[in-house]
């Protein structure tokens, strides 16, 4: 049992590790682009 946990604790350490190394490291960035959408007024 002490070993079934020890390993669960080293899986989600190494887990954490990647989560927080993807975040700094990977491009989170959304595409930009332009969008235009022309308005009609009513100003009768």
């Amino acid at each position: 049992m002490g070993r079934l946990l020890k390993f669960l604790f080293f899986v989600i350490l190494i887990g954490a590790i990647g989560l927080v190394g993807y975040a700094y490291l990977g491009d989170l960035s959304p595409e930009q682009k332009d969008i235009s959408t022309p308005v009609e007024l009513d100003a009768s």
